[in-house]
C-alpha cells in the first residue's frame, strides 16, 4: 500500500491512498466464498454453489464490498502509519476500477490542532471581591416580604411602586392600533414595562381621573408601523393599590422554611444563601475573564466537524428549551449558533491540552465539596448526596466541573491578577459582557 499525505486547507488533510491489485484479487476470492456459503441458487444446495456460478451473478456487488472494505482498512492503516489524529467522518472519494491494476483512491477529513498554550503570563485578570453587610440582608429580607405582600386598593395619588389598574385605548394619527387598547390592565409603576413616558404619565392622578398619555414610539420599537411614531392614549384610572408587607411574625418566618420561626434564624438562613450566590457569582465571573484571557493569546484553528457537532448541540438545546412554545419542528439557521460553537469547541480543546500536559485529575476532595454545596440548597442535603454517590453519570459530571475549577485555579496561578472591590448589589446586579 502506498500513501501520500497533502495538506488541503488549514486542518484539512488529503490521504492519497494505493491499493495494490493483488491486495483486490486476493478480497475477491475471499468475498466470494463467503458468498458462496451463504447465497441460495436454484439447482445447488445452499453453501453447494460452484464459485464460478458465484462470480457470475454477484461478481459486480462482490467487487463493490471487497473494494469498500478495502479503503477503509487502508484508510486506518494509513492514519496509523502516518501518526495521523482525524477528526470526525472521512469522505472517501473513489475512482473507476480497472481489472487488473492498482487502485487509487483519496480521503479527506479534518485532523487536530496542535495546541502549544502560550503567553499565561501576559494574561491580565480583574478577580472581583465583595461582602455581605447586615444592609445587604435587610434589602433582601424586605424583598421577601414583598413576595408575601397583598396588594391594597387605596384612595390616595398614583406613585411610584404602585399598582395601578387603568383602561386605555391607543391612536397614532387619530387612528387606532393593533394592541394599543386594554381593560383592567395592571402595571406597577417604576418597573419600566411601558415605552418610555406612559408610567411616568400616571403618576399623581388618582382613582376616576380621566387623562391623555401622550408618548413616542422609540425607533428601535418591535413594530414596524410604529416606530418612531407619536401616539395618543385615552386613559382611565380606575384602581390605585399600594403593596401592604406583612409582619415577620413567627408565622410568616416559618413560611419562609425557616423552623425555629425567630428573625435571627431568618437573617441567618438570608445570609448563607446569599453567600452561596455570591461565591458562585465570584466564581462564574473570574472563570470567564480567564477563558477571555486564555482564548486571547491562544486563537487557534479548530476542526469544522467538531464545531458543527457542537452546533447541533446547541440548536437542540435551543429547541428543547422553546419547544413548548413552538407549534411545528424548525430548522434553527446554524448562524445562530456558530460563534458560540467555535468558542466553545476552541475552549475545550486548549482545556484538554492543559490537562493532559500538567497530568491534571479531578480532585475527590473538590468533587466532594462541590457535592455539599449543592446539597445546601436543598431541604434534605443527604437525599442529594446519595443521588451523587449512587448516579455515576451526575458523578462524572461533577468530576469535570471540579476538573475545569483545577484548570482555572492552574491559569490564575500564572496570570497577573488584581482584585477589584465591588458591593453585593453591584456585583450582583452587573449585566453580563
Amino acid at each position: 500500500m502506498q500513501v501520500s499525505v497533502e495538506t488541503t486547507q488549514g486542518l484539512g488533510r488529503r490521504l492519497a491512498i494505493t491499493i495494490p491489485s493483488e491486495d483486490i484479487k486476493k478480497a475477491v476470492q475471499k468475498e466470494v466464498v463467503n458468498t458462496a456459503k451463504k447465497v441460495r441458487i436454484d439447482g445447488f444446495r445452499k453453501g453447494k454453489v460452484p464459485l464460478k456460478v458465484v462470480e457470475q451473478r454477484f461478481g459486480a456487488s462482490i467487487l463493490q464490498d471487497a473494494l469498500s472494505e478495502l479503503m477503509q482498512r487502508s484508510f486506518i492503516d494509513a492514519i496509523i502509519q502516518e501518526k495521523i489524529n482525524p477528526v470526525g467522518a472521512p469522505t472517501y472519494n473513489p475512482t473507476e476500477y480497472k481489472e487488473g491494476e492498482d487502485y487509487n483512491f483519496t480521503v479527506e477529513f479534518e485532523v487536530y490542532p496542535q495546541i502549544e498554550i502560550k503567553d499565561l503570563d501576559k494574561m491580565e485578570i480583574e478577580k472581583p471581591v465583595a461582602s455581605i453587610s447586615d444592609a445587604d440582608v435587610e434589602v433582601m429580607i424586605e424583598t421577601l416580604r414583598k413576595q408575601q405582600g397583598a396588594w391594597k386598593e387605596v384612595d390616595a395619588e398614583a406613585k411610584d411602586q404602585s399598582r395601578v389598574i387603568l383602561d386605555f385605548l391607543g391612536t397614532v394619527d387619530g387612528e387606532e392600533f393593533e394592541g394599543g387598547k386594554a381593560s383592567d390592565f395592571a402595571l406597577v409603576l417604576g418597573q419600566g414595562r411601558m415605552i418610555p413616558g406612559f408610567e411616568e404619565a400616571i403618576l399623581g392622578h388618582k382613582a376616576g381621573d380621566k387623562f391623555d398619555i401622550n408618548v413616542t414610539f422609540p425607533e428601535n420599537y418591535h413594530a414596524e408601523n410604529l416606530k418612531g411614531k407619536a401616539a395618543k392614549f385615552e386613559s382611565t384610572l380606575k384602581k390605585v393599590e399600594e403593596l401592604e408587607l406583612p409582619e415577620l411574625t413567627e408565622d410568616v418566618i416559618k413560611r419562609f422554611g425557616i423552623a425555629d420561626g425567630t428573625v435571627d434564624g431568618l437573617k441567618a438562613e438570608v445570609q448563607k444563601n446569599m453567600q452561596r450566590e455570591l461565591t458562585a457569582t465570584i466564581r462564574n465571573k473570574t472563570k470567564s475573564t480567564v477563558i477571555d484571557e486564555l482564548v486571547k493569546y491562544n486563537n487557534v484553528d479548530v476542526p469544522s466537524a467538531l464545531v458543527d457537532r457542537e452546533i447541533d448541540v446547541l440548536r437542540q438545546q435551543a429547541i428543547s428549551q422553546f419547544g413548548g412554545n413552538i407549534k411545528k419542528p424548525v430548522e434553527l439557521p446554524k448562524e445562530l449558533f456558530e460563534t458560540e460553537a467555535k468558542r466553545r469547541v476552541l475552549v475545550g480543546l486548549l482545556f484538554g491540552e492543559i490537562i493532559e500536559s500538567n497530568k491534571l485529575k479531578a480532585d475527590e476532595n473538590r468533587v466532594k465539596a462541590l457535592i455539599e454545596e449543592i446539597a445546601t440548597a436543598y431541604e434534605d442535603p443527604k437525599e442529594v448526596m446519595d443521588y451523587y454517590s449512587k448516579d455515576k453519570k451526575a458523578s462524572e459530571n461533577l468530576k469535570a466541573v471540579a476538573l475545569e475549577d483545577q484548570v482555572i485555579d492552574l491559569l490564575l496561578e500564572k496570570a497577573k491578577v488584581t482584585e477589584k472591590t465591588y458591593s453585593f448589589s453591584e456585583l450582583m446586579n452587573q449585566k453580563p459582557a
